[in-house]
């Protein structure tokens, strides 16, 4: 199956189980895959035929930066659910970071990862 990725989208919100991260907020990194035919758009050449990036990447940052969640697993989950409400594709593949969890010890981050289909229950 074709994808369209959108990938190192940086967002800062204000997502966390402790309270200092819903008050002071962090930075957060999403890639984003969209299951999607591209045939039609690569022979035709015409944006009508594929996705727009920028209305994309416009719902992703509105569903990341608007509203606090506690877990990564529940923005993960909204995003899917955006994606596949809006555009006809057949699947979503999101995977968010927190870059900087609050607690002691040297890591690139913690993430989520998640695959959803139009077709799951």
């Amino acid at each position: 199956m074709d994808a369209i990725s959108l990938l190192g989208m940086e967002f800062y919100a204000y997502h966390g189980v402790f309270p200092e991260e819903q008050v002071l907020g962090q930075r957060f990194i999403a890639d984003v895959h969209l299951h999607f035919s591209t045939r039609a758009a690569g022979q035709s050449d015409d944006l009508r035929d594929t996705l727009d990036y920028a209305e994309i990447y416009r719902v992703i940052r509105e569903t990341v930066e608007g509203k606090k969640y506690r877990l990564l697993e529940a923005v993960a989950e909204r995003i899917a659910d955006a994606l596949l409400m809006r555009w006809p594709v057949e699947g979503v593949r999101v995977k968010l970071v927190k870059p900087s969890p609050p607690f002691p010890g040297t890591m690139q981050g913690v993430a989520v990862e998640i695959e959803r289909f139009r077709n799951d229950a």
